[in-house]
């Protein structure tokens, strides 16, 4: 199957398993804390709703987002909402980054991202389903990282380990996960690189700043490799 179709089935599905778990909330537990800090549960669904409309300005040509200062506002302003209004802007806008992945269109063609970052139209989905993934774990609403389809987990391995390749500021990693798979990251001190193993779930927790990586065994003892912010 073509790699964005795969994604745009996965994103649906992704969508529904989010939505079913939301329904579960009520206006009171959707205003506590989130797993992010300084988030409650309503800046992560109100970042997920204006983050489907902000792919869908990508998919259109359009900027991403207005500004930062805006995309900042916006979660704010939408973030105290009730959860019936959450859970209607949450159905509407995946209806509208649906609508716009189905326009015929040239998915080899390079697109602009926040911050001016450029990418394959191919990978849009994929993103967007890392925004749905990952924040459904940061809900706190029992799905963790241990609970992401196993293919999604290696791929987000992937595509956080190409991220961060030849960063000068990340060391040069190896990471093994306890079943034999292998990365290569990272790259800004010579010599031999520093291996990191653990489970899947908890290097991807680590790269992606949801574990500390406390749970990660590095051999010969070094430090584990300081990683920037996403």
């Amino acid at each position: 199957m073509i790699e964005h179709v795969h994604d745009l089935d996965a994103v649906r599905e992704a969508t529904a398993r989010l939505l079913a778990a939301t329904a579960e909330l009520d206006d009171v537990t959707v205003a506590e804390p989130s797993r992010l800090p300084g988030w409650s549960r309503g800046h992560v669904l109100a970042h997920l709703s204006r983050n489907a409309e902000a792919l869908v300005n990508v998919l259109r040509g359009r900027p991403m987002y207005a500004s930062s200062e805006t995309r900042d506002s916006d979660i704010a302003r939408d973030a105290p909402r009730p959860l019936a209004d959450q859970l209607a802007d949450l159905r509407a806008t995946a209806a509208l980054f649906e609508d716009a992945a189905a326009v015929p269109a040239d998915w080899s063609r390079t697109v602009t991202l926040r911050n001016g970052v450029t990418d394959s139209a191919s990978r849009v989905p994929f993103r967007r389903r890392v925004e749905v993934e990952l924040h459904h774990v940061d809900l706190g609403v029992g799905y963790g990282l241990e609970d992401l389809p196993d293919e999604f987990t290696a791929r987000e391995i992937d595509f956080l380990t190409e991220r961060f390749a030849g960063h000068p500021d990340v060391v040069s990693t190896e990471v093994t996960t306890d079943d034999g798979r292998r990365w290569t990251t990272g790259g800004g001190a010579e010599g031999s690189p520093v291996v990191v193993r653990g489970t899947a779930p908890d290097l991807l927790g680590w790269l992606c700043g949801r574990r500390d990586g406390s749970a990660l065994d590095v051999a010969d003892g070094s430090p584990l490799p300081a990683l920037p912010p996403l």
